[in-house]
């Protein structure tokens, strides 16, 4: 990963405006932000650029309103989430760009902070139009982009801002960068990585990618049951797409090819239905799998193993459950490989970095979201950086 320009490198801003991208897209009810953990990623950039006397103007989308004004999607309704958070009055601006704004700026005094309308109801936003930049940063003097979440789409105000403004990372961006690094760009090794979830369809790019870079490829969810097909187990009725079995085969001799060992479940948690304890209930082999069970979880045994392959590790990079972690017992691996993790990570010996929706919630779950070195909020931006894609939004900040 190249070098990128931090608030560090930021001189005397006071009296200066700030174009901020953060990330506002909260889940609401009823009105109300039911989740306000993207706000506390971002106020340690926003508070500390507003201590220094710039005046702080926030740049975000808020769900999907495809280039029109659409009421419920506007970002006033998040001004009471932002003024909790900061501790400070935040002031609305309905537009990104042109007289009002300038206006606003001039209302706003030094330290000063507003929000500006929902990006996404100007169309040119998602189609990264220069023009539109050039609008927005006209009323801005540098730019900072604390929104790793948003960082793999190239819009006006994620990528095309970087190139007509100074552009610089924020501390949740550069702390989130910093982990990637120590996880897969000059990781400790050696590295493992734990991946899960219930479809190799959706993580077939990031499996391909990892092989050549991990030591230890530890399969676990509803997508091992595919590789295990792929090895020739009967998995009864449990999730598995069998039209895959080939490109699962094929990950796993290009694994051999590069060194990487890929753990597979030798003992599971079978049932004959999904539900909380069920009769049926019963931990076997692989290879015993009846024609009417489902895999629901990794077995015991396989959990203690994948738990002392970790202890060899000094890496460790993890997306996606274990099981189907929602519902007791399913989420016993999980939890078990989790905490053991978490464990490795305190006493200092791994480094870990997990990312990905359902991995924040397992994590959250085990009790042990705390302990992990870093966790990444960001979803689609995570999976992407997995898949060893190019981030745009990273990438210009790097020029």
């Amino acid at each position: 990963m190249t070098t990128f320009k931090t608030l560090d490198d930021l001189g005397d801003v006071a009296g200066k405006v700030a174009l901020v991208r953060v990330d506002l897209n909260l889940p609401m009810q009823d009105g109300a932000v039911t989740d306000d953990t993207r706000v506390h990623a971002s106020a340690p950039t926003i508070l500390e650029l507003a201590d220094k006397g710039a005046k702080v103007l926030l740049l975000a989308h808020f769900g999907r309103p495809k280039g029109e004004r659409v009421s419920t999607q506007s970002l006033s309704m998040v001004i009471d989430c932002l003024q909790t958070v900061l501790g400070r009055e935040v002031m609305f601006v309905p537009e990104i760009a042109g007289p009002i704004v300038a206006q606003s700026v001039g209302i706003l005094g030094n330290g000063g902070i507003a929000v500006l309308e929902n990006t996404r109801f100007w169309k040119g936003e998602e189609k990264n139009d220069p023009e539109l930049a050039r609008a927005i940063a006209a009323n801005g003097d540098f730019y900072v982009n604390d929104a790793f979440s948003a960082a793999h789409r190239a819009h006006a105000s994620t990528e095309g801002l970087a190139h007509v403004l100074p552009a610089y990372a924020g501390r949740s961006m550069q702390a989130e960068l910093e982990a990637l690094e120590k996880a897969l760009g000059k990781p400790d090794k050696p590295v493992a990585a734990v991946v899960g979830g219930a479809k190799v369809s959706s993580k077939l790019d990031v499996l391909k990618h990892l092989v050549n870079l991990v030591d230890h490829l530890i399969i676990g969810g509803g997508m091992a049951n595919t590789f295990l097909a792929a090895r020739g187990v009967d998995v009864g009725k449990s999730l598995c797409e069998h039209d895959l079995t080939a490109t699962a085969e094929e990950i796993l001799d290009n694994a051999d090819k590069s060194g990487c060992t890929v753990h597979l479940p030798y003992d599971v948690v079978v049932s004959k239905e999904f539900a909380a304890n069920p009769p049926s209930l019963r931990t076997c082999n692989v290879h015993e799998v009846a024609a009417d069970e489902m895999i629901l979880d990794v077995g015991p045994q396989a959990v203690e193993a994948l738990g002392d392959v970790l202890k060899t590790c000094r890496t460790l990079v993890w997306n996606g459950p274990m099981g189907a972690f929602e519902m007791a017992p399913f989420d016993a691996a999980t939890v078990g490989l989790a905490r053991t993790a978490a464990a490795l990570t305190r006493e200092g010996s791994l480094v870990s970095v997990a990312g990905g929706g359902d991995t924040v919630a397992a994590l959250n779950h085990a009790g042990v979201a705390d302990d992990f070195s870093y966790i990444s909020t960001a979803g689609g931006a995570f999976l992407e950086w997995m898949e060893g894609k190019e981030l745009p939004g990273v990438v210009a900040l790097q020029r």
